[in-house]
């Protein structure tokens, strides 16, 4: 897909590497959409690739097309997000982030921040833009997060929901956020990408 910027600089990062190793790409945008996906890795297998590349935009549902690759002879790279299937051996690799790490580091980082300008033992009220529910990113990230914030009783996640990981959803959820919060209760936005914080900011 295309929801954010960063997914654009990777789709675009990865043309220009087809490019430089003479590789022809055959590339398909899914705008977000599993069936989408699954509809083109399945034309991809019909076309007889050699290689099928995707990054999955959920982590669960991919047994059945996988296991038609695989039947077919084309290896299978996962990027970027990750999968959950019954036999890991229907993707030859996985290249992409620590997600759990990501959410455990900014939560290190808000609490070092917060005791740096002495803010960090008074109420610490958590607005939090999810990613595209069910995507690792999302599930890492928050996880992560959660994990790093746990012996700090007075942090709390107090609103908490997807925005797709795009910036006008972003924006649509951080406005519904503020105005179910008319005390000003909110003291930091957490969000697991770029795109929601900027919408986010928008919106503040």
């Amino acid at each position: 897909g295309a929801e954010s910027e960063w997914r654009s600089a990777n789709t675009e990062s990865i043309k220009k590497a087809a490019e430089d190793f003479n590789i022809e790409l055959k590339f398909s945008d899914a705008m977000q959409k599993q069936e989408n996906q699954i509809n083109a890795i399945r034309t991809f297998i019909s076309q007889g690739v050699d290689v099928i590349a995707f990054a999955p935009v959920v982590e669960t549902g991919w047994d059945t097309v996988l296991k038609e690759a695989k039947a077919a002879g084309i290896p299978v790279i996962v990027v970027d997000r990750m999968v959950k299937v019954e036999d890991d051996d229907l993707y030859v690799a996985w290249m992409g982030s620590n997600f759990e790490q990501e959410g455990r580091d900014a939560a290190e980082w808000l609490i070092g921040y917060l005791d740096k300008i002495g803010k960090g033992d008074g109420p610490v009220n958590i607005a939090e833009l999810q990613g595209t529910v069910g995507s690792s990113a999302a599930v890492g990230r928050k996880k992560g997060f959660e994990e790093g914030i746990k012996d700090k009783p007075n942090y709390k996640i107090v609103k908490s929901q997807t925005a797709d990981f795009t910036r006008a959803k972003g924006q649509e959820v951080m406005e519904a956020f503020l105005k179910a919060d008319p005390n000003n209760e909110i003291n930091v936005l957490l969000a697991h990408n770029d795109d929601m914080a900027l919408g986010a900011i928008q919106a503040i």
